[in-house]
This record gives structure tokens, C-alpha cells and sequence, in this order.
């Protein structure tokens, strides 16, 4: 089959579009005939070597973290698929490769595809949508009438993430560039922030939670516009030792983590507030339990390109370069 893949670590030099084989169909996996796949700043991130130490891929590796297609192969214990199902996916971290013509996925990492949304709809939700589920409601437990910070709303994550809240009930706010003040208004953000003129911390105050995709000044500033017993979720600050514990690392690497995070989480004790590092994990009943809300409209994909699947490397530099003007860059197979 066809696939795009990475040989080195460093930059696009080191990535390749190749022939490999098929992939081996476990007894609980299900073959996917892949439709379409959303690039994810992780995939540039991984290509990029910035993930070696936590996520050791063996290279050469396939690159591409969520998917739409449909059932072409079952395992002979699979019970929830058969062939024919129109299925989307965040495949598990150890076997992502979603940037191919076909890819073999656990039983329980996929869910049927909401039948209101075309595949190329489809691809663009599951990492963003997971990773916005995981942080609101199994982390952060959002319940009507708290306060929300979506930094970065009108991106990939940030859109969904936006319209999660809204959809528990929350009061929302985000933070986006000029450009994208409409499009965060037309999502239902109740405060849209712009950066570029605007100060967030001057004008935000006593929020439950934030969700931060950026970093650096970016979460510091953020812990301190949460009220005490507020959370900070981020999914771009220094890993911490919860998720050393989650991912089962080496004693020194549960070290290395620990010191990492050690300001962070200091400057968020002091403020009576808790800093959480997140990296979103596959999980077909999470997105099952999505579904509802996409079917009926309360969370819509946002999509700012398409690129064929030849043209995959560009897909990649466009969203590296962050050229998007909103949402998701999908990738679609002939």
C-alpha cells in the first residue's frame, strides 16, 4: 500500500512517500480502507523528534493520527464492526499511520462514523474531539455556569474545544488572532479575545478552567485568571508527573518530568489553582459518546483546507507554518 513516512527525525527532508506492506490484522483489530486523515501540529511535532524521549517510534514510521474510512477486514474476536462500517478514529499512540490507503485499528479505539458527517468531515474531529473531552469533561468536569478560557479557539483544537464548553453549559471565552474574531463569535464564544490588541489577563477573571494549547508566558498568564481551585489544563506546557505515572516511564524520565513541570506547578500552588498536562489517548467510547452532540449540530467540524493525498508533505508545511485560517487541514486518499 501506499503511505507517507518519516526516515529521520529533523525536518521534511527526512519524509517520503513509499510502497510498504499491508498492514497484520490482530484478532481485535479491524482494517480500515482509509478515506481521508486530518494533519495535527503532533504530526509535525513527531516528524520533528520533539516527542523522542516520551513516544520512542521505531522509524521508518507512518505518520497521520485520526482518521475516516471503512471496514474492510475484521479479527476473528471483533464484535463491535463488520465489513462495510463507515468507522473514524484517533488510532492508540503506539500505532498511528493514519497518512496510508489502509490501517489496522483496535476494536475499541474506533466508533462509527455520525451519519450526518461526510469522511472528510469526519477526519478532522477525533484528536481535536477526544483531546477536548478528555480535558473538559473527564478532567476539568465542566458543569453549567462555570467559566471556561479556550486559548486559540478558531484552531484545530481550540474550535471544538469552544463548542464542547458551550454545549456543557459553560460561559466561554477565547483568545484568537483579528482574522479569526468572527469565526470564534460564530462558535459561540461568549468573550472573544483578540490578541494581537488584547491582553487577556487584563480583562479575564475568575474562571474554573483553562485550556491552553500554546505555552510558555501563555499558561503562566493563565494561572493567574483562574479563582482559587481553578484548573489549567495544557496540552503544550511541561509534561508532568501524573502523566510520567500514565505513560509508565523509566524512574529517570519520571525525573526528568518532574523537574520539567517543577515552576509550573509551583507558580500554580501558589495561586490556589492546579496545573494538569494532557496528552489526549485513543478511545472509540469517547467518541461514541461525542456523536450525539455532532449529529445534532451542537459541535460542528470546522475545516480550512483539503489537500489531496499526493500532496501530503505540503498539507504538513501548510499547517507548520501556520498558514490555516481556522480549523482543521485535511488529507483525502483517491
Amino acid at each position: 500500500m501506499k503511505a507517507y513516512m518519516v526516515d529521520t527525525y529533523g525536518d521534511a527532508s527526512g519524509t517520503r512517500t513509499a510502497e510498504i506492506p499491508d498492514p497484520v490484522v490482530g484478532t481485535d483489530d479491524v482494517l480500515v480502507k482509509i478515506h481521508a486523515a486530518s494533519v495535527n501540529p503532533l504530526d509535525t511535532r513527531i516528524r520533528n523528534g520533539e516527542f523522542k524521549a516520551i513516544l520512542p517510534y521505531r522509524l521508518p514510521l507512518v505518520l497521520g493520527n485520526d482518521l475516516a474510512g471503512t471496514v474492510v477486514q475484521v479479527g476473528s474476536s471483533v464484535t463491535k464492526f463488520a465489513v462495510g462500517d463507515d468507522v473514524y478514529a484517533r488510532p492508540d499512540k503506539d500505532r498511528i499511520g493514519t497518512f496510508a490507503e489502509l490501517i489496522a485499528v483496535h476494536q475499541n479505539d474506533l466508533a462509527p462514523k455520525p451519519a450526518t458527517l461526510t469522511m472528510t468531515e469526519a477526519a478532522s474531529l477525533p484528536l481535536v474531539a477526544l483531546t477536548a473531552w478528555q480535558a473538559l469533561v473527564e478532567r476539568a468536569h465542566v458543569q453549567p455556569g462555570h467559566k471556561v478560557l479556550v486559548h486559540a479557539g478558531a484552531g484545530g483544537l481550540g474550535s471544538i474545544a469552544v463548542q464542547l464548553a458551550k454545549a456543557l453549559g459553560a460561559h466561554v471565552a477565547t483568545t484568537v488572532s483579528t482574522a479569526k474574531v468572527g469565526l470564534a463569535g460564530q462558535l459561540g464564544a461568549d468573550e472573544v479575545i483578540d490578541y494581537r490588541t488584547q491582553d487577556f489577563e487584563a480583562l479575564l477573571d475568575d474562571y474554573d478552567v483553562v485550556l491552553d494549547s500554546i505555552g510558555g508566558d501563555n499558561l503562566g498568564k493563565s494561572l493567574r485568571i483562574l479563582k482559587p481551585g481553578g484548573t489549567a489544563i495544557s496540552v503544550a506546557g511541561p509534561p508532568d508527573p501524573a502523566f510520567a505515572r500514565e505513560l509508565g516511564a523509566n524512574p529517570v524520565l519520571r525525573l526528568a518530568m518532574t523537574a520539567l513541570s517543577f515552576k509550573t506547578r509551583r507558580r500554580a500552588k501558589r495561586h490556589g489553582v492546579t496545573y494538569s498536562f494532557l496528552f489526549m489517548r485513543a478511545s472509540g467510547d469517547q467518541l461514541r459518546e461525542l456523536t450525539p452532540l455532532i449529529e445534532t449540530g451542537r459541535i460542528r467540524p470546522v475545516i480550512d483546507r483539503v489537500f489531496p493525498f499526493d500532496e501530503t508533505a505540503q498539507a504538513m508545511e501548510y499547517v507548520e507554518n501556520g498558514r490555516a485560517k481556522g480549523g482543521k487541514v485535511v488529507v483525502v486518499m483517491p
